[in-house]
This record gives C-alpha cells, sequence and structure tokens, in this order.
C-alpha cells in the first residue's frame, strides 16, 4: 500500500472515530432528555398535569423542529454534491479486475441515495 492510500485510510479512520464520538454525544444528550421527560410528571403527581402537558409539548416540538432542520441541512448539502461524488466513480473500463471496486462504489452511491431519500421523508 502506498503512502497516499495509507493517509487516506487513516484520515477516513479518524473521520470515523470523530463522528461515533458526536454520535456518543447525542446519545448522552437523549438520555438527558430521556430523563428529563421521567421528572416531568412530579408536575401531574402534584396536581397540576397542565404544566406537564406544556413542558411536554415544548420539548418535543424544539426537539423535532431542531432535528428536522439539522436532517434538511444535510440533506441538501450531500444532494448537492451528489453529481460531485458520482464523479468519483472509479474507473471500469471492462476490465474485470475492477469490478469489485465499480460495485462497491455504486453500493455505496445507491445506500446515500436511499438514506437522502428518508431524510427527505423524515423532515419534509
Amino acid at each position: 500500500m502506498d503512502t497516499a492510500t495509507q493517509a487516506i485510510g487513516e484520515a477516513e479512520r479518524e473521520a470515523r472515530t470523530r463522528i461515533a464520538r458526536h454520535l456518543q454525544e447525542l446519545h448522552r444528550l437523549h438520555l438527558a432528555l430521556a430523563d428529563e421527560s421521567r421528572a416531568l410528571k412530579r408536575f401531574t403527581t402534584e396536581g397540576q398535569a397542565g404544566i406537564e402537558i406544556a413542558l411536554a409539548t415544548e420539548m418535543l416540538e424544539q426537539y423535532m423542529g431542531a432535528s428536522a432542520g439539522f436532517l434538511e441541512n444535510m440533506r441538501g448539502r450531500f444532494e448537492g454534491r451528489l453529481a460531485l461524488l458520482r464523479r468519483g466513480e472509479p474507473a471500469f473500463d471492462s476490465r474485470p479486475d475492477r469490478a469489485p471496486e465499480h460495485g462497491t462504489f455504486w453500493l455505496a452511491f445507491s445506500r446515500l441515495c436511499a438514506v437522502l431519500r428518508r431524510c427527505g421523508g423524515v423532515s419534509g
């Protein structure tokens, strides 16, 4: 493996690690919000169900708005790059030895397109 390929592999691993850390933090925030939602029941047990309803509604509305906004931003960003990403297709030239790389590229590209469609359905 040449130096450039090793550098790209290392950069990919680092990017995956950073993204994994961010997703772990997002999971921690989800758990914190779940704890907060459980704590809201005290208002109902103290005879103030209206407060729990209002707080639960606000929390869910804000969460959905922030999540939908994030998904729409990411969807737009990557949809805007699809043509450039597609141009990154590895050359095939009817050479059988390049078929696996070519197929892997199109599988990954199709997966991204499917995820983008799902993001559109979630945020739209």
